[in-house]
């Protein structure tokens, strides 16, 4: 079984995969369309690879669809965890050593 990136790169290539395949185009077509190697996709598809911004807009665009619906909804817990859970409002004012904000 090969290895997954993150839940977050599973989902993002779960949502590829099927907006590739139900415009009926394959990986080597997807890949000169978006001008990125169609490997690379392939990696993406299997969340075996956490694709970059670029990556997402050049996929999205070749797909003509918005990049948002490739990553609406995944929080930054879906890449792993985390060793604070912080806000930058929190993480000021902690290290200003503020009381935080009500």
């Amino acid at each position: 079984m090969p290895k997954i990136h993150s839940s977050a790169a599973a989902e993002i290539g779960r949502r590829v995969r099927l907006a590739r395949t139900s415009r009926e185009i394959s990986l080597e077509d997807l890949g000169h369309l978006a001008e990125i190697n169609w490997t690379t996709i392939g990696k993406i598809e299997r969340g075996a690879s956490s694709p970059t911004v670029e990556s997402i807009v050049r996929i999205a665009s070749a797909l003509e669809i918005d990049p948002g619906t490739l990553i609406t909804g995944i929080a930054a817990d879906a890449y792993g965890e985390r060793t604070h859970q912080l806000t930058a409002r929190e993480f000021i004012n902690a290290k200003l050593g503020r009381d935080p904000l009500p």
